[in-house]
């Protein structure tokens, strides 16, 4: 088993809206082997789409809205990659497939440094220690100068950088990369589009006939970078790297093709292989022979033609074997494991066997839920993944009777995959289902997949409330308290209790005051564990 976890790879790509990430996880198909012509995120009607933006609402729009799984052999080496998106709004499903990766691949636009969402999904890497990558992306178009930008990773982020090429310069001038491990000069060649791999000349840094037709003054800076970083810059440790405290830093342009294979090679050499899961007190290793994993996804309508659900499970030790009976750790139930895939964006095929670092889909599990165990071993639970607390809230109903069972059926299977939560409103029961989101476009993600995938119109009405906390108190002290007029008490699916708030005063109104109940951004859940682990380092409001 080792030399099987010693070639996996699973890792995901984070980046701030724009930056990049689609097409860079495009040319990394490309380059993989795994797509022999390249997508274009604008999914125009004449162009292939993307692999891993498969849903209707994420051709339309040019974003995405859901993570999506890739798997594909490089180098004789699995990757496990996982596409997540971009946009605040989509944050938590983001969080989820960070728990199930080793490494991540941050993607920085070149010409605007590190922005707002960039900072947030990297708190979150260091909070997991998960080591990260750097690739500025776009160099094709004008771009800030080199060492600001790797000062402001270390600056804004807090995290040593190391340039393991630098630009030669960027936009009409960018003329190719400078690989400082290799000692050898990658030649830009301005090809029209990026479906195919682009040609790359490789040379060394005092050839004059290859540096002939650069123009020095574009040459020269570089040349002053190189020397300045090879005499006082951060060496390259790759120990930090895997601590997380170092990131190896690329240049180059996803939508030229350039500079990603220099990522990708690097990539499988310096990142890190499936390590150990903390789960309570315990630490489990790959190497343990009992089979070990936990659902970190859930999607329902990735084969329309079913109807089906699939849960996507990292494997964290053992060995996964189809039609394996293992322990669903949350119920106790034993259950067997027959329908298992191996994905590649919306297409699948069934897998055999699995090993430490691997994404599996099971499709025909109605009862797993975001943050299950499913073990060999009944006692073991990795530690849980945690709602998001929504920030924004809609009445929502269906629009026609004759759709009353496909909305039903289909809001119950998009509230599982936990993109939008719902919540009873004590007193409101006639106005339909309250839905809570991290960000409004969930929302609409939520009201155009039950049109197009069910068949089913709805109305949506906006609520008074912005703001929303559970409760962590027996039940008797809720039933008991007080909880004022610019306040309701709610329960969600779990039955657990939780108090809506009109604005942000009217939380800091009823935490103040005498009797306030004890409040958590997270939801305390009993049966994992989350309401030991998770209360120290959680603010009460």
């Amino acid at each position: 088993m080792h030399p099987e976890i010693a070639r996996r790879r699973t890792f995901a790509i984070i980046s701030h809206p724009d930056a990049g990430k689609t097409t860079l996880t495009e040319k990394l198909l490309l380059y993989g082997g795994a797509l022999e012509l390249a997508g274009s995120v604008t999914a125009r009607k004449d162009q292939r789409t993307t692999a891993s933006d498969w849903m209707e609402l994420e051709r339309q729009r040019g974003i995405s809205v859901a993570s999506t799984v890739l798997q594909f052999e490089y180098r004789d080496h699995q990757l496990n990659l996982l596409d997540t998106p971009g946009h605040k709004d989509f944050s938590e499903d983001t969080y989820r497939v960070l728990t199930a990766v080793d490494a991540a691949v941050m993607v920085v636009d070149a010409g605007k440094g590190i922005e707002s969402q960039t900072r947030k999904l990297f708190e979150v890497c260091r909070m997991r220690g998960v080591p990260i990558f750097t690739f500025m992306n776009k160099l094709d178009r004008p771009a800030r100068d080199t060492l600001e930008l790797l000062d402001e990773l270390e600056e804004v982020l807090g995290i040593g950088s190391y340039a393991v090429n630098l630009p030669i310069g960027s936009g009409q001038t960018f003329r190719g990369v400078f690989d400082r491990r290799a000692r050898q000069l990658h030649k830009f060649e301005r090809v029209p589009g990026g479906s195919y791999r682009a040609p790359v000349a490789v040379s060394d840094l005092n050839d004059s006939a290859a540096l002939a037709d650069i123009d020095p003054d574009v040459l020269g800076p570089t040349v002053e970078q190189l020397d300045l970083l090879d005499g006082a810059g951060e060496g390259f440790d790759q120990a930090a790297v895997l601590a997380g405290e170092l990131t190896p830093v690329f240049f180059g342009s996803a939508a030229r093709n350039f500079g990603v294979q220099l990522l990708l090679d690097a990539f499988v050499d310096l990142a890190p292989c499936p390590g150990p899961r903390r789960a309570g007190e315990r630490l489990v290793s790959p190497e343990e022979p009992g089979f070990s994993g936990f659902v970190f996804k859930i999607q329902a309508n990735m084969d329309p033609k079913h109807r089906d659900r699939m849960a996507f499970v990292r494997v964290c030790s053992g060995v996964f074997e189809r039609d394996m009976a293992v322990t669903h750790t949350a119920t106790g139930e034993r259950v067997r494991l027959s329908s298992s895939h191996r994905v590649f964006g919306q297409d699948r095929e069934t897998v055999d066997r699995a090993y430490p670092g691997d994404v599996i889909g099971l499709v025909g599990r109605d009862g797993f839920r975001i943050g299950d165990t499913l073990a060999e071993d009944p006692g073991l639970s990795f530690d849980v993944i945690a709602a998001f607390a929504p920030e924004t809230f809609v009445w929502i109903w269906g629009d026609n009777t004759g759709e009353a069972k496909r909305f039903s059926k289909g809001l119950q299977q998009l509230l599982q995959e936990g993109v939008v939560q719902a919540f009873e409103v004590e007193g409101e029961e006639r106005r339909g289902t309250l839905l809570g989101a991290v960000g409004p476009l969930q929302l609409e993600v939520v009201q155009h997949r039950l049109q197009s995938e069910y068949g089913a119109s709805s109305r949506t009405e906006p609520s008074m409330w912005s703001v929303l906390r559970w409760v962590d108190a027996p039940a008797e002290d809720v039933q008991a308290a007080h909880i004022g007029g610019s306040a309701k008490l709610c329960k969600d699916t779990a039955g657990r209790p939780a108090i809506l708030f009109r604005d942000a005063w009217a939380l800091d109104y009823y935490t103040s005051s005498a009797g306030a109940l004890p409040l958590v951004t997270v939801p305390p859940d009993e049966r994992s564990g989350a309401r030991a682990s998770g209360r120290a380092g959680r603010k009460r409001r």
